[in-house]
Protein backbone atom coordinates (compact mmCIF):
# COMPACT_ATOMS: atom_id res chain seq x y z
CA UNK A 1 0.00 0.00 0.00
CA UNK A 2 1.26 3.45 -0.95
CA UNK A 3 0.90 6.05 1.84
CA UNK A 4 0.24 8.83 -0.68
CA UNK A 5 -2.68 6.83 -2.09
CA UNK A 6 -4.13 6.50 1.41
CA UNK A 7 -3.56 10.20 2.13
CA UNK A 8 -5.44 11.22 -1.03
CA UNK A 9 -8.31 8.92 -0.08
CA UNK A 10 -8.49 10.31 3.47
CA UNK A 11 -8.70 13.88 2.14
CA UNK A 12 -11.40 12.83 -0.32
CA UNK A 13 -13.38 11.15 2.45
CA UNK A 14 -13.07 14.19 4.71
CA UNK A 15 -13.82 16.83 2.06
CA UNK A 16 -16.70 14.99 0.40
CA UNK A 17 -15.87 15.73 -3.23
CA UNK A 18 -13.14 15.26 -5.82
CA UNK A 19 -12.96 18.98 -6.56
CA UNK A 20 -12.53 19.98 -2.91
CA UNK A 21 -10.02 17.18 -2.30
CA UNK A 22 -7.99 18.27 -5.32
CA UNK A 23 -8.04 21.88 -4.08
CA UNK A 24 -6.81 20.90 -0.62
CA UNK A 25 -4.10 18.61 -1.99
CA UNK A 26 -3.00 21.00 -4.73
CA UNK A 27 -3.41 18.41 -7.51
CA UNK A 28 -5.76 17.78 -10.41
CA UNK A 29 -9.00 15.93 -9.61
CA UNK A 30 -7.96 13.12 -11.97
CA UNK A 31 -4.91 12.55 -9.74
CA UNK A 32 -7.17 12.10 -6.71
CA UNK A 33 -9.35 9.63 -8.63
CA UNK A 34 -6.28 7.71 -9.82
CA UNK A 35 -4.81 7.54 -6.30
CA UNK A 36 -8.09 6.25 -4.85
CA UNK A 37 -8.29 3.62 -7.58
CA UNK A 38 -4.71 2.54 -6.85
CA UNK A 39 -5.52 2.19 -3.14
CA UNK A 40 -8.58 0.07 -3.91
CA UNK A 41 -6.45 -2.18 -6.14
CA UNK A 42 -3.74 -2.53 -3.45
CA UNK A 43 -6.26 -3.36 -0.70
CA UNK A 44 -8.63 -5.42 -2.83
CA UNK A 45 -11.57 -3.44 -1.41
CA UNK A 46 -14.06 -1.08 -3.06
CA UNK A 47 -13.86 2.17 -1.08
CA UNK A 48 -16.19 4.43 -3.08
CA UNK A 49 -19.28 4.18 -5.25
CA UNK A 50 -18.64 6.22 -8.37
CA UNK A 51 -21.85 8.08 -9.20
CA UNK A 52 -22.29 10.46 -12.16
CA UNK A 53 -21.84 13.58 -10.04
CA UNK A 54 -20.30 12.33 -6.80
CA UNK A 55 -18.09 9.82 -5.04
CA UNK A 56 -19.86 8.13 -2.10
CA UNK A 57 -17.99 6.10 0.51
CA UNK A 58 -18.88 2.44 0.88
CA UNK A 59 -19.15 0.94 4.35
CA UNK A 60 -15.60 -0.40 3.97
CA UNK A 61 -14.54 3.03 2.74
CA UNK A 62 -15.88 4.75 5.85
CA UNK A 63 -14.09 2.30 8.13
CA UNK A 64 -10.77 2.59 6.32
CA UNK A 65 -11.08 6.39 6.14
CA UNK A 66 -11.42 6.52 9.92
CA UNK A 67 -8.30 4.38 10.35
CA UNK A 68 -6.49 6.50 7.77
CA UNK A 69 -7.35 9.68 9.72
CA UNK A 70 -5.49 8.26 12.73
CA UNK A 71 -2.45 7.44 10.60
CA UNK A 72 -2.56 10.93 9.08
CA UNK A 73 -2.66 12.53 12.55
CA UNK A 74 0.37 10.47 13.61
CA UNK A 75 2.25 11.40 10.44
CA UNK A 76 1.63 15.09 11.03
CA UNK A 77 2.77 14.70 14.65
CA UNK A 78 6.05 13.20 13.40
CA UNK A 79 6.55 16.12 11.01
CA UNK A 80 5.82 18.68 13.73
CA UNK A 81 8.25 16.98 16.10
CA UNK A 82 10.96 17.04 13.44
CA UNK A 83 10.41 20.74 12.75
CA UNK A 84 10.46 21.61 16.44
CA UNK A 85 13.76 19.77 16.90
CA UNK A 86 15.53 21.87 14.25
CA UNK A 87 17.59 24.50 16.15
CA UNK A 88 18.25 26.65 13.09
CA UNK A 89 16.26 29.90 12.64
CA UNK A 90 15.91 29.23 8.92
CA UNK A 91 13.46 27.53 6.57
CA UNK A 92 9.87 28.09 5.49
CA UNK A 93 7.13 29.20 7.90
CA UNK A 94 3.54 29.22 6.60
CA UNK A 95 1.33 31.92 8.13
CA UNK A 96 -2.45 32.01 7.69
CA UNK A 97 -4.22 35.34 8.24
CA UNK A 98 -7.41 37.10 7.13
CA UNK A 99 -6.67 38.80 3.79
CA UNK A 100 -6.80 42.38 5.10
CA UNK A 101 -4.26 41.57 7.84
CA UNK A 102 -1.99 39.73 5.42
CA UNK A 103 -1.89 42.58 2.90
CA UNK A 104 -2.04 45.59 5.25
CA UNK A 105 -0.39 44.66 8.54
CA UNK A 106 2.07 41.89 7.68
CA UNK A 107 3.35 42.01 4.09
CA UNK A 108 4.58 45.65 4.22
CA UNK A 109 6.65 44.86 7.33
CA UNK A 110 8.33 41.67 6.08
CA UNK A 111 11.65 43.46 5.31
CA UNK A 112 12.14 43.74 9.09
CA UNK A 113 12.03 39.96 9.43
CA UNK A 114 14.27 39.52 6.38
CA UNK A 115 16.90 41.76 7.97
CA UNK A 116 16.83 39.85 11.26
CA UNK A 117 16.54 36.34 9.85
CA UNK A 118 17.51 36.17 6.17
CA UNK A 119 17.25 32.38 6.24
CA UNK A 120 13.53 32.40 7.01
CA UNK A 121 11.04 32.31 4.15
CA UNK A 122 7.49 33.32 5.07
CA UNK A 123 4.65 31.83 3.08
CA UNK A 124 1.76 34.21 3.78
CA UNK A 125 -1.71 32.87 3.03
CA UNK A 126 -4.55 35.37 3.11
CA UNK A 127 -7.74 33.45 3.79
CA UNK A 128 -10.96 33.99 5.69
CA UNK A 129 -11.31 30.44 6.92
CA UNK A 130 -9.38 29.04 9.90
CA UNK A 131 -6.46 26.93 8.73
CA UNK A 132 -6.18 23.51 10.37
CA UNK A 133 -2.92 23.65 12.32
CA UNK A 134 -3.23 20.01 13.37
CA UNK A 135 -2.97 19.00 9.72
CA UNK A 136 -0.17 21.49 8.95
CA UNK A 137 -2.25 23.70 6.67
CA UNK A 138 -0.26 26.45 8.38
CA UNK A 139 2.39 26.77 11.08
CA UNK A 140 0.96 29.98 12.55
CA UNK A 141 -2.42 31.67 12.26
CA UNK A 142 -3.91 35.05 13.05
CA UNK A 143 -7.52 34.69 14.14
CA UNK A 144 -10.34 36.88 15.39
CA UNK A 145 -11.53 34.24 17.85
CA UNK A 146 -9.79 32.18 20.51
CA UNK A 147 -8.97 28.67 19.25
CA UNK A 148 -10.61 25.50 20.47
CA UNK A 149 -8.62 22.37 21.25
CA UNK A 150 -5.94 21.31 23.70
CA UNK A 151 -3.26 21.03 21.01
CA UNK A 152 -3.28 24.76 20.18
CA UNK A 153 -1.64 27.62 22.06
CA UNK A 154 -2.94 31.17 21.62
CA UNK A 155 -1.45 34.57 22.39
CA UNK A 156 -3.60 37.68 22.37
CA UNK A 157 -1.92 40.34 20.25
CA UNK A 158 -4.34 43.21 20.71
CA UNK A 159 -7.82 44.48 20.03
CA UNK A 160 -9.33 45.71 16.79
CA UNK A 161 -11.48 48.80 17.00
CA UNK A 162 -14.05 49.71 14.39
CA UNK A 163 -15.76 52.84 13.12
CA UNK A 164 -18.08 54.14 10.43
CA UNK A 165 -16.27 55.48 7.36
CA UNK A 166 -17.34 57.10 4.11
CA UNK A 167 -15.88 59.17 1.30
CA UNK A 168 -15.11 62.80 2.26
CA UNK A 169 -17.47 63.76 -0.57
CA UNK A 170 -20.31 61.52 0.59
CA UNK A 171 -23.36 63.63 1.36
CA UNK A 172 -27.10 63.34 1.60
CA UNK A 173 -29.25 60.72 3.27
CA UNK A 174 -27.24 57.96 5.00
CA UNK A 175 -26.90 54.75 3.03
CA UNK A 176 -24.74 51.82 4.07
CA UNK A 177 -22.52 49.13 2.58
CA UNK A 178 -22.35 45.85 4.48
CA UNK A 179 -21.22 42.25 4.45
CA UNK A 180 -23.52 39.74 2.80
CA UNK A 181 -25.85 37.55 4.84
CA UNK A 182 -23.21 34.85 5.36
CA UNK A 183 -21.41 37.20 7.78
CA UNK A 184 -24.39 38.46 9.76
CA UNK A 185 -22.95 36.69 12.83
CA UNK A 186 -19.80 38.84 13.10
CA UNK A 187 -19.97 41.62 15.73
CA UNK A 188 -19.27 44.52 13.37
CA UNK A 189 -22.06 43.44 11.02
CA UNK A 190 -24.54 43.09 13.90
CA UNK A 191 -23.56 46.58 15.08
CA UNK A 192 -24.04 48.02 11.60
CA UNK A 193 -27.57 46.62 11.43
CA UNK A 194 -28.37 48.37 14.71
CA UNK A 195 -26.85 51.64 13.51
CA UNK A 196 -28.52 51.52 10.10
CA UNK A 197 -31.92 50.59 11.56
CA UNK A 198 -34.40 51.30 8.72
CA UNK A 199 -31.91 53.15 6.50
CA UNK A 200 -30.98 51.42 3.24
CA UNK A 201 -28.09 49.03 2.66
CA UNK A 202 -27.17 49.68 -0.96
CA UNK A 203 -24.22 47.33 -1.47
CA UNK A 204 -23.07 44.00 -0.01
CA UNK A 205 -19.81 42.05 -0.25
CA UNK A 206 -18.10 39.21 1.57
CA UNK A 207 -14.75 40.91 2.21
CA UNK A 208 -13.67 44.08 3.95
CA UNK A 209 -11.48 45.27 1.06
CA UNK A 210 -14.56 45.52 -1.18
CA UNK A 211 -16.48 47.41 1.50
CA UNK A 212 -13.61 49.87 1.86
CA UNK A 213 -13.44 50.35 -1.91
CA UNK A 214 -17.19 51.02 -2.07
CA UNK A 215 -16.95 53.53 0.77
CA UNK A 216 -14.06 55.34 -0.97
CA UNK A 217 -16.14 55.52 -4.16
CA UNK A 218 -18.98 57.21 -2.31
CA UNK A 219 -21.41 54.29 -2.48
CA UNK A 220 -22.22 54.47 1.22
CA UNK A 221 -21.03 54.24 4.81
CA UNK A 222 -19.06 51.14 5.86
CA UNK A 223 -17.95 49.63 9.15
CA UNK A 224 -14.18 49.30 8.82
CA UNK A 225 -11.28 48.48 11.16
CA UNK A 226 -9.72 51.72 12.33
CA UNK A 227 -6.20 50.55 11.42
CA UNK A 228 -7.30 50.11 7.81
CA UNK A 229 -9.27 53.34 7.38
CA UNK A 230 -7.84 56.07 9.61
CA UNK A 231 -4.79 56.83 7.47
CA UNK A 232 -6.72 56.75 4.20
CA UNK A 233 -7.20 60.24 2.73
CA UNK A 234 -10.12 58.93 0.67
CA UNK A 235 -12.10 58.07 3.80
CA UNK A 236 -13.36 60.11 6.71
CA UNK A 237 -14.85 58.90 9.95
CA UNK A 238 -18.62 59.17 10.19
CA UNK A 239 -20.10 59.88 13.63
CA UNK A 240 -21.57 56.86 15.38
CA UNK A 241 -24.63 57.09 17.65
CA UNK A 242 -23.60 57.94 21.21
CA UNK A 243 -25.71 55.11 22.63
CA UNK A 244 -24.20 52.48 20.29
CA UNK A 245 -20.44 52.23 20.92
CA UNK A 246 -18.52 50.42 18.16
CA UNK A 247 -17.47 46.81 18.76
CA UNK A 248 -13.98 45.64 19.66
CA UNK A 249 -12.53 42.27 18.64
CA UNK A 250 -9.51 40.43 20.00
CA UNK A 251 -6.78 39.33 17.61
CA UNK A 252 -5.05 36.05 18.44
CA UNK A 253 -1.82 34.44 17.29
CA UNK A 254 -2.24 30.66 17.27
CA UNK A 255 0.40 27.93 17.06
CA UNK A 256 0.38 24.18 17.58
CA UNK A 257 1.88 23.23 20.92
CA UNK A 258 4.36 20.90 19.19
CA UNK A 259 5.87 23.78 17.19
CA UNK A 260 6.07 26.71 19.56
CA UNK A 261 9.63 25.94 20.68
CA UNK A 262 11.00 25.77 17.13
CA UNK A 263 13.61 28.51 16.57
CA UNK A 264 12.15 29.72 13.27
CA UNK A 265 8.57 29.55 14.54
CA UNK A 266 9.47 31.63 17.60
CA UNK A 267 11.29 34.17 15.42
CA UNK A 268 8.23 34.61 13.20
CA UNK A 269 5.90 34.73 16.20
CA UNK A 270 7.93 37.60 17.67
CA UNK A 271 7.85 39.41 14.34
CA UNK A 272 4.09 38.96 13.97
CA UNK A 273 3.45 40.33 17.47
CA UNK A 274 5.56 43.41 16.72
CA UNK A 275 4.00 43.95 13.30
CA UNK A 276 0.46 43.74 14.64
CA UNK A 277 1.21 46.03 17.60
CA UNK A 278 2.78 48.62 15.30
CA UNK A 279 -0.01 48.35 12.74
CA UNK A 280 -2.82 48.73 15.25
CA UNK A 281 -1.12 51.67 16.95
CA UNK A 282 -0.20 53.66 13.81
Amino acid sequence: MNWEDLRHFVVLARSGSLSEASRQLGVDHTTVARRVGALEAALGVRLVDRLPRAYCLTEDGRRIAALGEKLEDDAFAVLRAARAADPSPSGCVRVSAPPVFASTLLAPRLPILRTRHPGIVVELVGESRSADLDKREADLALRLSAPQGDSLVARKLGELTYGLYASPFFDGEPAFVAYDDSLDHVPQQAWLHRVAADQPIVFRANDVASLAAAARAGVGIAVLPDFLARGDSHLRKWPAPADLPPPRRSLWLVVHDDLRRSARIRAVMDFLAEAVAEGLAS
